[in-house]
C-alpha cells in the first residue's frame, strides 16, 4: 500500500483552489488539464464530456491541437475514449495505437503519442465523461498514477454536476447529466404530477476530498464501520424481524457486505492515496456501481441496490448526516423519489407540498401506495433506475395513467402535459358541479355512491366528493402506519374521530385485514408460499381473539349512542360469522356490565370475496344485515389470476361473462333474502364497469372519492332498465361471442353516456 506522492497531493490542493477561483468555465477547465499534465509529467491531458446524444466531445486539452476542442467527437463505445465511457473502466496502455479499439482523429495530432491512460469521470455510478493523459514514450502508468487520475476525475465530475459547463456547450446541445429521460414503469395511482424531484434519501454530497492525515482517516472509517455493523446486528436481533423472509435476507446481505474485507481494503487503499474517508467510500461506491449497472443478471443487479444502500448508510455515519426534516426546504411541487419507503414516511411529508410519488420497488397493493392513493397523489412504481438518474431539484412529470415519468422534460412535452392537466382540471370542475346533485338515473333509480377510506386524510373528501357515506373504511391502515400495536384507547379515539368527521353520514368499518401482503412491523409473520390465500384477515383474527376483541370493544365504545356498521373480511364459511358474533356478544355484555353506553343500532355484515361463499349465499344472507362484494379479491380468486402478476393480471376481463354472471347471482340472492348489498373495489370506480354493475342490479357502490364525479356523470344520463334488458339477454346468450365490454361501449355511444 503506497501513499500518494507529494506531487499528486499538491495537484489535488491546486485543483481545489482552481474550483474556488472566479474563472470562466473554459478557462477553469484549461487550467485543470494543464495542472494535471504538469503534475503527472504527461505531455497530453484531455477531458471528454458526454453529451445527451451519446457523443463524447473534447472540452479541454493540454498537448493536443487546441483547435480540436469542441470539434473532436467520439460516440459511446467508439475508440479508446468511447470504450472507457461504455465500460466505466480505466485503460492503461503502453502502445495505444496497437489496441483494437484505437480510433485516429486527424485534427488532434495525437499520432505521435504512444502511452495512454484514460479513466471514466463518474458520479453516482454514471459516466459523465473521460479524463486522459498521454506520453510519447511507451510506458505503463503506475498503480498510484492510475489512482491519482481517478481521484482527479472526481473533481471534474463535481464541476460537470454543478452545471457550470452548460455555459460552454454548443447551442442546441445538452450534457448527458441534464438530458431528458423517459422511464417506463407501472401506473399505481392515476393522475398527472408536474414538479421537482425530492430524493427521499438524498445522496450525501462529499465536499472534503483531500485528507491531511491518512492514518486518522483510516481510524474514522473503522469507527464508522463498527457503528454500522452494530446497527445492522441490532436490527437483526429485534423481535419484530422474522427469523426468515425477504426483510431478513436484505439485512443479512447488509451484514455480509459490511464485513467484506475486500470492500474495506479498497476504501483503505483510496484513503492512503490521499482521499478522506467519506471521499473513499464515495469513490469505491461509484466504481462498483458503474460496473454492476452494466450487469444483466437481475439477482446481481439487486445486490447492487443492497450495496448502494449500505454505502449510503456508511456515508451518513461518516458525515453525521441525519437527514432533513420532511418539510424543510421542500418545494411546493415536490415529487418524491424513493427506492422503497414506508407508509408512515410518506405521511411525514406535508400533504399540500406533494404532487406525486415515484418508486423503484413496491407493488400496487403495497402500504405506501394505498396511503398515496388515499392522499390523492399520482404514483408510478417499478421505475427502474429512477433514483440514480435523478438529482434533487430536477424538473419531472409523472403520469400515473400510463405509468411513465419524464425526467428533465423538453419544453414542448411540458406544454403538452400542462394542457392535459388543465383539461383534467376542467373535467374535475364539471364533476364538482355535480356534488350536490342527487344520483338519480334517467329512469328514476336512486343509486347510493359511497367512498372508500382508511386514514384521517381521507375524510375531508367525504364532503368534497358529495359521497353518501363511507362504504369501506379500512381499519388496518391505522395498524400499518403505526410503529407499535395501537392500544384500545388509541383505536377508540381514532374511530370516534372518524364518526364525528363523517357528520351523520354512514361509515362501514371493515374489521382488521392484516396478514398476507399487509405486513405490520410489530406483528410476527410467518413465511407463506401464497400469502393472498393464507393466514390473513378473519382467519388471523379468529386465531388471535384478543386482537379482534380489542378492536370490537373500541368500535362499540366509539359508536356509543350512534350507529355502528361493521363487516368481516375474507369470510370463507358462515361458521366464521357465528364465531365473531359470539365474541361481539361477549364485548356487548362486558360493556353493559360496567355501565358503558352502547350503539343505538348495530349492523353486522360480511365481505364476499371468497368464491366458496357462492354456494352458501342463502345461509350467508340469513346471518348478516348486509353484504359487501370485494370485487378485486373475488375476481382474482375466481379467475385464479394474481392481480399483482403483470403476466396474468390483464388476461381476464372483469366485464367478461363469467364474472358478471357471478355478480348477478349475488344480486339475485340479496333480492331473494331482502339483504342490503353493495360493492366496493376498483370496478365500482370506472364509469363503464359501474354502468355494468347498475345494469345487473347493484344500487349501492363504493369507490375512491375521485371516482364519484365521473360515475355520477355517467348514471345521470343512463336509463338502467334499457341497459338491463340488453345486458341480461347477452349474459343469458350462450352462443354469442361478442364481448360484454363491446356491448357496453356501443350502448354508451348510442345513448350519449360519458364513460
Amino acid at each position: 500500500m503506497r501513499d500518494l506522492s507529494a506531487g499528486p497531493r499538491v495537484l489535488l490542493r491546486r485543483l481545489r483552489e482552481l474550483m474556488a477561483e472566479p474563472l470562466d468555465p473554459q478557462e477553469r477547465l484549461d487550467r485543470i488539464v494543464r495542472q494535471i499534465a504538469s503534475n503527472m509529467v504527461a505531455e497530453v491531458c484531455s477531458v471528454y464530456v458526454l453529451r445527451s446524444d451519446g457523443v463524447l466531445e473534447l472540452y479541454a486539452t493540454e498537448g493536443l491541437n487546441p483547435e480540436a476542442v469542441h470539434l473532436s467527437q467520439l460516440k459511446m463505445g467508439q475508440g479508446l475514449v468511447g470504450t472507457i465511457a461504455a465500460s466505466a473502466q480505466s485503460l492503461n496502455l503502453s502502445d495505444a495505437q496497437a489496441h483494437p479499439a484505437f480510433r485516429y482523429l486527424p485534427e488532434t495530432g495525437e499520432e505521435i503519442y504512444h502511452s495512454f491512460l484514460g479513466v471514466p469521470i463518474l458520479r453516482a455510478g454514471r459516466t459523465l465523461g473521460v479524463l486522459v493523459v498521454q506520453n510519447k514514450a511507451s510506458r505503463t502508468y503506475r498503480e498510484d498514477e492510475v489512482e491519482a487520475l481517478e481521484t482527479t476525475a472526481m473533481v471534474i465530475a463535481e464541476m460537470i454536476a454543478t452545471g457550470e459547463l452548460k455555459k460552454i456547450t454548443k447551442p442546441g446541445l445538452e450534457l448527458d447529466l441534464t438530458r431528458a429521460i423517459t422511464i417506463a414503469g407501472d401506473g399505481y395511482n392515476e393522475g398527472i404530477g408536474l414538479g421537482h424531484v425530492v430524493l427521499h434519501e438524498p445522496r450525501v454530497v462529499v465536499t472534503n476530498l483531500l485528507n491531511e492525515d491518512a492514518e486518522s482517516e483510516v481510524r474514522r472509517l473503522a469507527e464508522a464501520l463498527g457503528s454500522l455493523r452494530i446497527s445492522i446486528d441490532d436490527m437483526l436481533s429485534r423481535r419484530d424481524v422474522a427469523t426468515e423472509g425477504e426483510h431478513r435476507e436484505v439485512l443479512e446481505t447488509f451484514r455480509m457486505f459490511a464485513h467484506d474485507q475486500g470492500w474495506v481494503r479498497r476504501m483503505e487503499e483510496v484513503i492512503h492515496n490521499g482521499l478522506t474517508a467519506e471521499a473513499a467510500v464515495e469513490k469505491v461506491q461509484s466504481d462498483t456501481k458503474a460496473r454492476m449497472m452494466r450487469l444483466t443478471d437481475p439477482y446481481l443487479r439487486e445486490r447492487m441496490h443492497d450495496f448502494d444502500d449500505l454505502a449510503n448508510r456508511l456515508l451518513r455515519q461518516l458525515t453525521g448526516y441525519s437527514g432533513r426534516a420532511m418539510g424543510e426546504g421542500l418545494p411546493t411541487d415536490a415529487i418524491i423519489f424513493a427506492r422503497a419507503m414506508g407508509a408512515a414516511e410518506l405521511l411525514d411529508y406535508p400533504r399540500d407540498h406533494l404532487r406525486g410519488l415515484v418508486l423503484e420497488d413496491g407493488a400496487v397493493t403495497s402500504h405506501v401506495v394505498i396511503v398515496a392513493r388515499a392522499m390523492g397523489i399520482p404514483v408510478v412504481g417499478q421505475a427502474a433506475g429512477a433514483v440514480a438518474l435523478a438529482e434533487n431539484g430536477d424538473t419531472v412529470i409523472i403520469d400515473g395513467d400510463d405509468g411513465q415519468l419524464h425526467l428533465r422534460p423538453m419544453a414542448d412535452l411540458v406544454k403538452a402535459y400542462e394542457e392535459k392537466v388543465r383539461l383534467r382540471a376542467r373535467r374535475q370542475e364539471q364533476f364538482r358541479a355535480l356534488r350536490d346533485v342527487e344520483p338519480l338515473t334517467k329512469d328514476g333509480k336512486r343509486i347510493s355512491l359511497m367512498m372508500n377510506a382508511g386514514l384521517m386524510v381521507d375524510l375531508p373528501q367525504l364532503a368534497e366528493s358529495g359521497a353518501d357515506g363511507i362504504g369501506l373504511f379500512r381499519t388496518e391502515l391505522q395498524f400499518m402506519i403505526a410503529s407499535t400495536m395501537p392500544k384500545l384507547e388509541e383505536q377508540e379515539a381514532f374511530y370516534r374521530n372518524v364518526i364525528r368527521q363523517a357528520a351523520g353520514r354512514p361509515v362501514t368499518f371493515r374489521a382488521l385485514d392484516i396478514g398476507g401482503d399487509k405486513v405490520v412491523s410489530y406483528f410476527r409473520n410467518h413465511e407463506e408460499e401464497n400469502p393472498a390465500l393464507g393466514w390473513r384477515a378473519i382467519r388471523l383474527s379468529l386465531d388471535r381473539p384478543g386482537l379482534l376483541r380489542t378492536q370490537l370493544r373500541a368500535l362499540l365504545r366509539a359508536s356509543a349512542d350512534s350507529e355502528l356498521k361493521m363487516m368481516l373480511p375474507m369470510v370463507t364459511e358462515v361458521a366464521e360469522i357465528h364465531a365473531v358474533r359470539e365474541l361481539l356478544q361477549k364485548e356487548v355484555q362486558h360493556l353493559s356490565k360496567f355501565g358503558h353506553s352502547l350503539p343505538r343500532r348495530l349492523q353486522f355484515g360480511a365481505m364476499l370475496e371468497v368464491p366458496a361463499l357462492m354456494w352458501q349465499l342463502d345461509e350467508l344472507m340469513a346471518e348478516v344485515d348486509f353484504v359487501s362484494v370485494g370485487s378485486n379479491d373475488l375476481f382474482q380468486f375466481s379467475m385464479a389470476a394474481d392481480r399483482g402478476n403483470a403476466r396474468v393480471s390483464d388476461r381476464f376481463d372483469m366485464l367478461g361473462k363469467p364474472f358478471l354472471r357471478i355478480l348477478r347471482d349475488i344480486v339475485r340472492a340479496a333480492e331473494r333474502n331482502q339483504t342490503a348489498l353493495t360493492l366496493c373495489g376498483e370496478m365500482a370506480g370506472k364509469p363503464l364497469s359501474a354502468m355494468a354493475l347498475l345494469g345487473i342490479g347493484f344500487r349501492a357502490v363504493s369507490m375512491a372519492p375521485t371516482s364519484i364525479g365521473p360515475v355520477k356523470a355517467m348514471l345521470l344520463s343512463l336509463n338502467v332498465d334499457e341497459l338491463a334488458q340488453e345486458l341480461h339477454a347477452a349474459l343469458d346468450d350462450k352462443r354469442s361471442q361478442e364481448p360484454i365490454r363491446t356491448l357496453l361501449t356501443r350502448f354508451a355511444e348510442e345513448h350519449g353516456i360519458a364513460v
